[in-house]
């Protein structure tokens, strides 16, 4: 060894002048006497920073890692929301898988949240055109995972990672009736296209005997105090037309396509 010269990075001579540690260089007194491995190898302490936000933010960014990475080939596609509790003999079911098939025999990939009921209908309906059916699952304590139509599904912990996978890789939505995730995911979509966030986004509600209530409450109440204007009422439409459907997703993909 020559005299000066650390032995190498992270090892612990006890006679050389200097130690490298990483990025740092230490003599002295500040020479540790073990190495940065075998801390790492030794140690019992603890475990609760696994459940501490340092170690979140690493989860986190692992989620968005993995989702861009797992979507990011999937080439066009539109996401399908609606009920888990709607089973396959209600209209709804067979409509959205009606409707899921013929748009992704139009060449788009079908996003659901990858549950049973609706999402479950649109990747049956994806599957039965030879599209793509994926599904974004998210960790619940009483959801049964990924149903057996999906055929790429990425599961998530954080439900605004899962959002933004819907978004950024979705071209368009149709919703169908559902509860309160179904509605999140609505009112997400109509905040961002609204503020401009995404352009070109096309957002159909079918059922108009479903929805129709609360559109009316949007006019009555939201634009009547102000709080949003008659524009925002455009940001959407309202058919019960499976054909008009296809026809409104299909002409704003293609227009954004150009």
């Amino acid at each position: 060894m020559v005299t000066g010269e650390s032995p190498g990075d992270d090892s612990a001579p006890t006679d050389a002048a200097f130690y490298n540690k990483g990025p740092l260089r230490l003599r002295g007194s500040q020479v540790p006497t073990t190495t940065t491995d075998q801390r790492l190898l030794e140690s019992r302490g603890t475990s609760d920073w696994v459940h501490e936000d340092p170690w979140r933010v690493l989860r986190i960014q692992s989620e968005f890692v993995e989702g861009f990475g797992s979507l990011a080939e999937i080439g066009p596609a539109v996401s399908i929301f609606g009920s888990a509790r709607l089973s396959a003999d209600t209209q709804a079911y067979q409509d959205a898988r009606e409707i899921s098939r013929r748009i992704a025999a139009r060449g788009n990939a079908i996003i659901t949240g990858g549950g049973p009921g609706i999402m479950e209908a649109g990747n049956l309906g994806a599957r039965e055109a030879g599209g793509v059916s994926i599904g974004l699952g998210i960790e619940l304590p009483f959801e049964s995972g990924l149903n057996d139509h999906v055929e790429l599904g990425v599961n998530f912990r954080y439900f605004f990672v899962r959002k933004t996978m819907f978004l950024k890789y979705s071209r368009g939505f149709v919703v169908m009736p559902g509860g309160f995730g179904t509605l999140d995911e609505l009112f997400e979509a109509f905040t961002m296209v609204q503020t401009g966030k995404v352009t070109s986004f096309p957002i159909v509600l079918f059922g108009a005997a479903y929805w129709q209530g609360l559109i009316d409450w949007m006019t009555t109440t939201l634009v009547a105090e102000g709080t949003i204007n008659d524009r925002d009422m455009n940001l959407f439409a309202l058919t019960d037309d499976i054909d008009e459907v296809v026809d409104i997703i299909g002409t704003e993909i293609d227009g954004a396509g150009q």
